[in-house]
């Protein structure tokens, strides 16, 4: 069997946004394991436009290219790390469109998830946890949120996400979980 392979999926295309930097953080964790591994996946590369197709595309092939593109990628992945902000005490359009252009392709694997917001984007990751049941998917219990002052000073630019250095710990536990379930989903469809 090969090495699964993991995508980190930032999840807020906002010039603001502070997906990127937990992106690289949370790459910079999961690059010292050999059991999993890992690409940054930037939905800024998939400009899809409001989903407008006939149908899912798990009964209707999608007509749009850059949603064709989309969907092959999410299809390279075994698992997955969503990187997600709390917008409105949900997840961002662009992901909520990004996981509506597939569902074949997030069929039975793992998902996993690294929030930030004012309530550390728990909010975002409960309407996340639900919409990749609705998916197929497994989602881990551990979640990783950065809330409150952290939070705060990471959007106003006082400190990075680096410089929480409890978080290290979090993100190791998490992607234990999500290794563990990746690696059972990923055998199990091999099977099949």
């Amino acid at each position: 069997m090969s090495i699964p392979k993991i995508g980190i999926i930032i999840s807020s295309t906002r010039t603001t946004r502070v997906g990127e930097q937990a992106a690289t953080y949370v790459a910079s964790i999961a690059k010292k394991r050999t059991d999993l591994s890992f690409e940054i996946i930037d939905l800024r590369d998939y400009p899809m436009p409001f989903f407008d197709e006939v149908a899912s595309n798990a009964y209707v092939p999608s007509t749009n290219p850059i949603a064709q593109k989309w969907q092959k990628k999410v299809a390279e992945f075994d698992g997955f790390i969503f990187i997600t902000a709390e917008y409105n005490n949900s997840i961002t359009a662009a992901l909520k469109n990004a996981l509506d252009y597939a569902y074949p392709e997030w069929n039975r694997k793992a998902a996993a998830y690294f929030s930030y917001g004012s309530a550390g984007g728990a909010r975002a990751v409960q309407h996340l946890r639900d919409i990749c049941v609705e998916l197929q998917m497994a989602p881990v219990r551990q979640a990783v949120l950065v809330q409150g002052n952290d939070f705060f000073q990471i959007i106003n630019g006082q400190k990075q996400i680096k410089d929480l250095g409890y978080l290290e710990n979090l993100v190791e536990q998490m992607i234990d979980q999500l290794s563990w379930w990746t690696l059972a989903l990923k055998t199990a469809r091999e099977r099949t």
